[in-house]
């Protein structure tokens, strides 16, 4: 009897337990859902606001009730955004629906000339927005997606260095050479490849603290480090090489060679005139005389 009765005790508290969960389970479904949305990261971003959030939520739940909300599909449209990184959706016990969103920060903004887009870190691309736009580095040209990777590291390199952050302000792509745009927009760097450019852009820093800051900013209009252990400039027209040239200055070995000047017109070589011939008749002329001198002076 005691057996029966203990069984019967379990099955009653059984069932009430199955009551009460059921009756919670009812309650919490129907109960108002609440929204709480997380924007925040380490590099504010604002592609995407809350409004926007709210508004993809709403159409995915349009009755507002927890039991009828699709936490999966909610999770899988936010991440399908292009300006979305990642996307996190969870309940908790309360019944507040957190939303928690991290947006894609650009390292470059491409203009290929039909388009232009973003670039993060990851090499992956995003359309601009009408909110926000986000200063990064400007890349013009016909940019192939395996050139992402180089062109990250080099706006790195950029960046990190007070004298590249300063002086330079895009990067251009001209044929299969990529090309540094200066702040005064005076001259062009060209790099060639994204290969070495920590070389570079070093050889190219030494070369304007010891030299080109004191010329004439309009001077060149190019300055090339594309070459090993080389800098090669090319004049403006209307400027000359030989008053100051580069052949005189004294530049680390170890960064960069000797310079070599590229004209836009290059000057006709001046032949050199052969060197006069001293006439012999004179100095036998001269001789006679003084003969004749001598004998005038024994008579």
């Amino acid at each position: 009897m005691k057996n029966k009765y203990r069984i019967l005790k379990i099955f009653v508290v059984i069932v009430l337990l199955a009551f009460l969960l059921n009756f919670s389970l009812k309650r919490f479904s129907t109960k108002e859902q609440k929204l709480k949305i997380d924007l925040t990261q380490e590099t504010p971003v604002y592609f995407i606001d809350e409004a926007t959030v709210k508004s993809i939520v709403k159409k995915s739940n349009p009755s507002g009730k927890v039991g009828t909300l699709d936490i999966p599909a909610l999770e899988k449209k936010l991440n399908a955004l292009k300006a979305v990184d990642s996307a996190n959706v969870y309940l908790n016990l309360n019944g507040v629906l957190n939303v928690d969103v991290k947006q894609r920060v650009p390292f470059m903004r491409i203009n290929n000339g039909a388009k232009q887009y973003y670039v993060d870190s990851n090499g992956e691309e995003f359309p601009l927005s009408d909110k926000f736009s986000y200063p990064c580095m400007l890349v013009s040209g016909d940019i192939p997606k395996e050139d992402y990777k180089g062109l990250s590291e080099l706006i790195a390199k950029i960046g990190k260095d007070d004298f590249n952050k300063r002086y330079f302000v895009g990067i251009n792509k001209e044929g299969g050479n990529y090309e540094l745009l200066t702040d005064e927009g005076n001259f062009k760097v060209q790099l060639g490849d994204l290969e070495n450019v920590d070389f570079k852009l070093k050889g190219f820093k030494t070369f304007a603290e010891k030299y080109l800051i004191y010329q004439d900013p309009m001077k060149y209009r190019q300055v090339s480090v594309k070459y090993n252990n080389q800098i090669v400039t090319t004049l403006r027209k209307g400027f000359k090489s030989d008053a100051d040239s580069l052949l005189t200055q004294k530049l680390p070995n170890n960064i960069i060679a000797r310079p070599v000047l590229v004209s836009d017109r290059k000057a006709p070589e001046k032949k050199k005139a052969p060197p006069e011939k001293k006439p012999e008749h004179k100095k036998e002329k001269g001789k006679k005389t003084q003969a004749k001198d001598k004998k005038k002076e024994k008579k």
